[in-house]
């Protein structure tokens, strides 16, 4: 794996970051200790019923931070109401035998009744918390055997407790699980006591102290077992908890920014359950065993952030996730396959390809803010290829950074604030203050297509140029959830790479769901804003995941525009009163074009270069329908670029007539002319051709 050479003092300033966001290890310990008080005051106050309790999840582990907001998790069980792997460990009292065998799916139990006195499984007896398995065993049926007291309310296998105020207002919120106490190791994680170790990790010591900590059997099924009722779901949460404790500083905040990449980069977009904390706690598991032990250092953090990135790629592209005690089981299924594997596989391969550069998007406790500034040392590589755009860049590319940001103003203010009081909220200094780095993204996409301009226009190709340009549209593909993708689309289509393009518009139409909201138009009604308004979503995450903007390209970036957009940037002759509006002046430079339609353009574009015929006539008819029935902004450059592609498909009439449309639309200022200039030329050569 080649490692730039930036990940070192990156890694170490980093480091320092999250020191600065409560995750310093005297802050650790001080959690963990705080969390075991309560775990044992809890257990005080229900001692009367016999009931221990247990705290799991982020907060008792002290892997979260004040922006992370995690949940906290209680375990409870009743102390004298055990389960036993065999006969042979029966104790008077003892409730249940596990029943691990092929009638039972990996990483689950079912539990047989066991006679008080003496050490018999119960066949063919039911109750109401009995039932009848295929053999004939009376086992527990999971729904029925916990009944929730007058302090909870039950949400399927998990309560909320009600009596736990003494956690309220330090969480988000405390889920309660009931659950059976087993004192013996599970079967099928025996391999993983006889488990070869090259490392030396975990050490003899821990895997007895695991081992001995025993088992808890919560009540819930395999979701594709047809006995999943009568199961229960072995939980190693003791020896995760004793796991999680060992790690050293690097691995804890390695672990933390794992955390922290999913809910920003994928939860969002992929929703809660697909990819968890707990498949990222695995992964840490497996790489902390399976490396060597001083890989993992300080000036290391980003490569062991990358390594664990390779891992999960690995596991999604094989639809498997081992679980880490009990490999056999896959915590994979049911979760990951399909589109949602296609698109969770794409996510985290365009993590790797930015080469750490995302961590400065991550807006959880300022984390991405402050590594971006922390970063700003001229000694530091990532300064060129990160966010840290300065004043000789905009020098290189012939352009002011107010340029640029009046351009992404407009485009950003005029849409969100049409129709919509919501957004009109959104104007307020904070808010603005909020988008200014936002904006930081789109400026990554204008200077990258800048770059790339000035590089297409040379005789000779500027490869170096030209991977700059590619780092930076790189950089600003997240700006929204078209906009900046589109840009680096068009970069690959003009370098005559259709296949490369067309995965990246593939990417975005799978994204682009009806609860993207399209900036420049505003509805009130969208179904976004409903959801925005009912989970009070950030202004960032309303920017980046739940808006579309219009693309929109400068005359500087004219060699790296597609051809039919350019005359777009000539459309006005100056002869007009409005044209002498200052602010009018610049607009009539420049192209832009709605995100969805130029989406479909881009794709006929593709399809084009590749000569499939039959999807650009798909896309062709995808742009027609979003003329129909989509609110654009920019309806006449829709319409021009609609007529361009009939020509070029040789739909000559049929051009002259979309472009007559677009023209009574808009007859002032509008591209149409020189289409029409064209169309009538290539008439005559035609019939001149007859003659």
């Amino acid at each position: 794996m080649e490692v730039p050479d930036y990940y070192d003092v990156v890694s170490v300033r980093l480091m320092k970051v999250l020191d600065s966001t409560e995750l310093t290890e005297k802050v650790r310990w001080k959690r963990i200790e705080m969390w075991t008080q309560v775990e044992e005051l809890l257990t005080i106050i229900h001692s009367k019923r016999k009931v221990k309790s247990h705290i799991f999840g982020s907060q008792a582990e002290a892997t979260t931070t004040s922006g992370l907001r995690s949940d906290i998790d209680v375990v409870y069980h009743f102390i004298n109401s055990t389960a036993v792997v065999d006969l042979q460990s029966w104790k008077p009292g003892s409730l249940a035998l596990m029943i691990m065998d092929d009638t039972t799916p990996s990483g689950y139990v079912k539990l047989q009744q066991v006679y008080n006195d003496v050490p018999v499984p119960v066949y063919n007896i039911q109750t109401e918390q009995l039932m009848l398995d295929r053999h004939g065993r009376s086992c527990l049926y999971n729904s029925r055997c916990f009944k929730p007291g007058t302090y909870h309310e039950q949400h399927g296998p998990a309560v909320t407790r009600n009596d736990l105020h003494i956690a309220r207002g330090l969480l988000k919120s405390v889920d309660t699980v009931a659950a059976f106490r087993s004192h013996s190791w599970p079967y099928t994680a025996s391999e993983w006591i006889t488990r070869r170790r090259e490392h030396n990790w975990p050490s003899q010591e821990t895997i007895v102290s695991i081992q001995q900590s025993g088992t808890l059997l919560v009540p819930v099924g395999h979701k594709l077992s047809p006995e999943r009722h009568l199961e229960f779901r072995i939980s190693l949460s003791y020896g995760e908890k004793i796991l999680l404790w060992q790690f050293n500083s690097t691995q804890y905040k390695c672990y933390v920014l794992l955390k922290m990449i999913n809910k920003y980069f994928i939860k969002k977009r992929l929703g809660e359950n697909v990819l968890t904390s707990y498949h990222w706690k695995t992964c840490m598991f497996y790489m902390i065993e399976t490396t060597p032990t001083v890989l993992w250092q300080p000036q290391n953090l980003l490569r062991c952030i990358e390594i664990c990135l390779i891992k999960m790629c690995t596991w999604v592209d094989e639809c498997n996730c081992p679980n880490y005690f009990i490999p056999a089981e896959n915590m994979f299924l049911d979760k990951v396959n399909g589109p949602v594997q296609r698109k969770l596989a794409n996510m985290l391969h365009d993590l790797l390809r930015q080469k750490g550069k995302y961590l400065t998007m991550i807006t959880y406790d300022g984390i991405g803010q402050k590594l971006h500034k922390a970063c700003q040392s001229p000694i530091t590589p990532i300064n060129d290829e990160m966010e840290g755009i300065n004043a000789s860049v905009f020098l290189v590319v012939d352009i002011t950074l107010a340029e640029i940001q009046q351009t992404w103003f407009d485009l950003l203010w005029d849409g969100v604030q049409i129709n919509s009081p919501l957004f009109k909220s959104l104007s307020s200094h904070a808010a603005r203050q909020e988008i200014c780095t936002i904006l930081q993204r789109f400026y990554c996409s204008n200077i990258g297509s800048h770059l790339a301009s000035r590089c297409l226009k040379l005789q000779t190709i500027d490869q170096e140029g030209l991977n700059m340009a590619y780092e930076f549209l790189l950089l600003g593909s997240d700006s929204d959830v078209a906009s900046g993708k589109l840009k680096l689309a068009t970069f690959f289509l003009l370098q005559n790479n259709g296949v490369l393009a067309e995965n990246i518009l593939q990417n975005i139409e799978d994204n682009y769901t009806f609860l993207v909201l399209i900036a420049a138009v505003g509805k009130i009604n969208h179904p976004t804003i409903v959801r925005i308004v009912n989970e009070n979503i950030s202004t960032t995450d309303i920017v980046t995941y739940y808006s579309a903007f219009p693309v929109p390209y400068l005359p500087s970036e004219m060699y790296c525009t597609p051809r039919a957009l350019i005359p777009e940037m000539f459309r006005s002759t100056g002869s007009h009163e409005g044209f002498l509006n200052p602010r009018m002046d610049y607009w009539q430079t420049w192209a832009v074009v709605d995100p969805k339609f130029y989406l479909y353009f881009l794709k006929h574009q593709c399809y084009h270069q590749q000569n499939k015929t039959t999807h650009k006539m798909v896309a062709l008819s995808n742009m027609i329908w979003v003329i129909q029935h989509e609110q654009l902004r920019y309806k006449d450059t829709a319409l021009n670029l609609l007529a361009y592609c009939l020509k070029e498909d040789g739909f000559l009439v049929q051009s002259y007539a979309v472009l007559s449309r677009s023209m009574k639309m808009k007859n002032h200022h509008n591209a149409a002319k020189w289409q029409i200039a064209r169309l009538v030329n290539a008439a005559f050569k035609w019939l001149d051709g007859r003659h």
